[in-house]
């Protein structure tokens, strides 16, 4: 199981020093959410913050583009240092073009889905990928209540993955906390996206990650 802070809860005043303390304490990459105010309705960071983060970390950073047509971003933000990127299935005008751009930057492809969104959507494009993020909250906004209903898609993306591309990382996003991480990993994920569990707490960011570690074990 892997931990993947993500930034969107952490406080920017030092953030670079938070991200430092997820490094040390066994993060596995860093999650950059990126918001344009037209695919979701709240608007984020942009490819400067990743530039900023790059020379903090060497772990591995994917931005999670909630963005209008993200063709146009790409080359930016891989310039800026994102190792992945994640776009969504949903108002992509052509998500195969989109996820082979982002292959010819030498980058990781993953592709998210919304809760409303159903599994087999996937199907297609998932040879081509390195990873599916299956959203257990609504895209654009930290600080949400995890939507159990989205359990048993993950356990089918799990079983479609199994069939197709055991080797592609099944991630999940959205209220994430020691007790859902746990029911999410029986459920077939292995990569935890978590924000206010992570930096949103009243506990050091070690001992945060430690018990989103007992929850998923």
């Amino acid at each position: 199981m892997k931990l993947a802070p993500s930034i969107l809860a952490a406080d920017f005043a030092r953030l670079g020093a938070q991200v430092a303390e997820a490094e040390k304490a066994g993060a596995d990459r860093i999650h950059i959410d990126v918001m344009d105010g037209h695919f979701v309705p709240n608007l984020s960071m942009g490819a400067p913050i990743v530039a900023s983060l790059r020379p903090v970390t060497r772990l591995p950073l994917e931005t999670h583009l909630m963005i209008s047509n993200p063709d146009l971003f790409l080359q930016e933000f891989a310039d800026s240092g994102t190792d992945s990127f994640l776009v969504h299935w949903e108002g992509n005008v052509n998500l195969h073009r989109t996820v082979q751009s982002i292959r010819a930057l030498g980058k990781r492809a993953c592709v998210a889905i919304n809760p409303a969104t159903p599994a087999p959507v996937l199907e297609e494009i998932l040879p081509d990928l390195d990873q599916v993020l299956v959203m257990t909250v609504d895209p654009g906004f930290g600080h949400q209540h995890f939507l159990y209903s989205t359990l048993s898609k993950i356990s089918r993306v799990r079983q479609m993955i199994d069939c197709i591309k055991p080797e592609c990382d099944l991630e999940v996003d959205g209220g994430i906390d020691s007790e859902t991480a746990r029911l999410c990993v029986e459920a077939g994920a292995n990569v935890l996206v978590a924000g206010s569990s992570v930096f949103g707490t009243n506990k050091t960011v070690p001992e945060a990650m430690r018990r989103l570690r007992v929850g998923g074990e």
